[in-house]
């Protein structure tokens, strides 16, 4: 059954993940962890959870309806900010950027690292916890609250929205003023101002 639409109000529950283009054509991954907000324009897409499902299976490389997949980007990563709860048993950052790199050598296309290193994308986790302040992206100095999404992951060399199947960039929002180089934290009330549209 699907319960995305527009009525759709983030809350404990079904983790979505989602697709961005900043205003350079660079992409995001965004896992929304419950509590982070997804932007109307994809709400208003009928069967946006079919179209997100299909946009994932072809990152994973699990699509049985588009098998060319984006050519390996062969790049690097860095780790920017993480999450204090889900990181809570070590919060060295590298230790966390060579438990990642283990996981890139053991589980290949199915590790998060695959995702800067051989798709470019960036990579923006939305903070999550049982109650405000549980969890923080360790590394930012301001304020932060539920469901803000932070940059996790920073790829060397970058996807763009053709690195998609024709078919699928309508799923793909776009901004006209966010920079993901720079922008290390998207607060979760901006999010339909961040991304007021959708494909190229």
């Amino acid at each position: 059954m699907n319960i995305l639409d527009e009525n759709w109000v983030p809350e404990f529950g079904t983790i979505f993940t989602w697709f961005a283009m900043d205003k350079n054509g660079r992409i995001a991954m965004m896992v929304n962890n419950c509590f982070g907000d997804l932007p109307k324009k994809l709400l208003c897409i009928d069967n946006i959870e079919t179209l997100l499902d299909q946009l994932n299976e072809y990152i994973w490389e699990e699509s049985k309806d588009f098998i060319r997949y984006p050519i390996n980007k062969e790049g690097g990563f860095y780790v920017d900010l993480y999450s204090a709860w889900r990181k809570r048993s070590n919060l060295d950052r590298e230790h966390i950027f060579n438990e990642l790199e283990k996981d890139l050598k053991k589980s290949g296309c199915y590790s998060e690292a695959n995702l800067p290193v051989n798709k470019g994308f960036f990579v923006y986790h939305a903070i999550e916890g049982s109650y405000d302040g549980e969890d923080y992206p360790v590394g930012f100095d301001g304020e932060t609250k539920m469901g803000d999404y932070f940059r996790f992951l920073v790829p060397t060399n970058y996807a763009s929205i053709d690195d998609f199947p024709p078919e699928l960039q309508h799923g793909i929002v776009s901004s006209n003023t966010i920079d993901f180089t720079v922008d290390r934290l998207l607060y979760n009330d901006l999010i339909n101002e961040y991304f007021p549209r959708t494909g190229q």
